[in-house]
């Protein structure tokens, strides 16, 4: 179980691997209503972001790297990039919220359900702050309810699945001072 006596980078690292699973467990919902609606593509093809040549047919994601890469290294990056960019930067995002949410869950003497739960509805709330301050998105407000409850629901199973990798992670270094999968 979670608890004081983690270390800070055992808390980062189990995080971070317990990030990376929530960030699977979300694509699967996601993927999941990506062929009830219709949808074609194999699971690899839709996760890896087959088919998308350019930046303007791009996500968010594509967007925001694109924009940090451009502007951090002062180059432009080639259309054929923006499916990788896409998955850098959604993989690397859902393991900094688990990473984030392993210092947190680390750090408190018991981790329940309600710390994945939190975790899932901050990012989505902070993907509604960011993305619309940086011109990716409408501000929250201009969204109907339906794409909001299916966007929060997306990023709880991620929450949700970031906690339980997080506690399994946890529990199976638990012989080892509490450090998820020995770290210290």
């Amino acid at each position: 179980m979670a608890g004081t006596n983690m270390s800070p980078l055992g808390a980062v690292v189990g995080g971070a691997i317990a990030g990376a699973l929530g960030t699977l467990a979300m694509d699967l919902v996601w993927y999941r209503r990506y062929r009830r609606g219709g949808g074609t593509s194999s699971f690899t093809d839709w996760e890896f972001s087959s088919g998308v040549d350019s930046y303007e047919q791009a996500a968010a994601p594509a967007q925001v790297g694109r924009r940090v890469v451009e502007g951090l290294f002062d180059v432009q990056l080639k259309p054929h990039t923006a499916g990788f960019t896409t998955n850098v930067v959604h993989w690397m995002t859902g393991i900094g919220w688990g990473a984030l949410h392993g210092l947190v869950v680390g750090s408190t003497p018991s981790a329940g359900a309600r710390f994945g739960l939190a975790t899932g509805t901050t990012a989505w709330l902070a993907s509604y702050v960011v993305l619309p301050l940086a011109k990716l998105y409408k501000p929250m407000w201009e969204y109907d309810a339906v794409t909001l409850g299916r966007d929060l629901s997306a990023h709880l199973v991620f929450g949700l699945g970031t906690g339980a990798a997080f506690r399994a992670l946890t529990a199976y270094g638990s012989g080892q001072a509490g450090s998820p999968a020995g770290v210290r």
